[in-house]
C-alpha cells in the first residue's frame, strides 16, 4: 500500500462533515481551548513539583519540632545550640570560628 493509496482512501473521509467537525474539535481542545492539553501537561508537572516540596517541608517541620522539644527539655542543649548557631558567648570568653574547606 503506497502513499497514493492512502491518499485515495483519506479523501472521502476528509469530505465527510462529521470527520471534519471531529478533527476541528480535537484541534480546538488540544491547542486553543482554555484548558488545552499543553497547559494541562504543564500544570500536572507543576503539581508534581509542589507535591515534592510539600513532602520536603513536612519533613522539615518534623525535624524542627523535634529540635524545639530537645531545646526546651534541657538547658544545656539550649546553651549548646545558642553557642553553635548564633556564636553567643559568656562575657569572659573568646570565640574562634574554624571554617573547614
Amino acid at each position: 500500500m503506497g502513499l497514493k493509496d492512502i491518499f485515495r482512501l483519506s479523501i472521502p473521509l476528509l469530505r465527510n462533515r462529521y470527520v471534519i467537525t471531529f478533527l476541528a474539535f480535537i484541534i480546538w481542545v488540544g491547542f486553543f481551548d482554555q484548558n488545552n492539553l499543553v497547559e494541562r501537561h504543564e500544570l500536572s508537572r507543576r503539581i508534581e513539583e509542589l507535591e515534592k516540596q510539600k513532602i520536603h517541608y513536612q519533613n522539615e517541620i518534623v525535624n524542627n519540632t523535634r529540635r524545639i522539644e530537645e531545646l526546651q527539655s534541657n538547658p544545656d542543649n539550649l546553651e549548646k545550640f545558642a553557642r553553635e548557631q548564633y556564636l553567643m558567648k559568656k562575657p569572659d570568653e573568646d570565640i574562634f570560628v574554624v571554617i573547614e574547606k
